[in-house]
């Protein structure tokens, strides 16, 4: 898959987000909203720090973005995360109505929006998005690897 030099750009911005995340013991994930030329929101999971199963970074990124425009459709959008999002995370992504995912490593246990499921590109929901997946996958990948070698001996 071809991406673009700004794709890159806003992926490795994402991946920033994941490391603060790592540093404070949550699990790397980074996400970034753009409406193509600026930043929207970025974020790092937080659900152990803010006690909250939502935390995850892609709902946090969606929900700034919906209260800085004031509106809870973000059309015209693109999400960048560095993990293929979860269920909740792609539910959110429709209801959102974000045009574009891209996503860095793939999740074979959990991916909702291509490994596991295919949510917003199986033309079962009134909305449909454009996925793309394994941006930078082997560094946001490592990064994990990295994280859970730590936490589990």
């Amino acid at each position: 898959m071809d991406f673009e030099t700004t794709d890159i750009g806003w992926m490795e911005y994402a991946l920033i987000q994941a490391e603060k995340s790592a540093v404070v013991g949550e699990v790397p994930v980074g996400a970034v909203l753009t409406d193509g030329h600026t930043l929207l929101a970025a974020a790092g999971n937080t659900p152990i720090k803010d006690s909250d199963p939502t935390a995850h970074a892609e709902i946090k990124v969606i929900r700034t973005a919906s209260t800085e425009l004031n509106n809870y459709r973000l059309i015209g959008t693109t999400l960048y995360v560095t993990l293929e999002p979860c269920l909740m995370c792609m539910g959110a992504i429709i209801h959102s109505r974000i045009d574009r995912l891209v996503f860095g490593a793939y999740d074979s246990k959990t991916g909702a929006a291509v490994s596991k499921y295919q949510i917003g590109t199986d033309m079962r929901l009134n909305h449909t998005l454009q996925v793309s997946g394994g941006l930078l996958e082997d560094r946001c990948g490592q990064l994990l690897k990295d994280f859970f070698k730590q936490r589990r001996p």
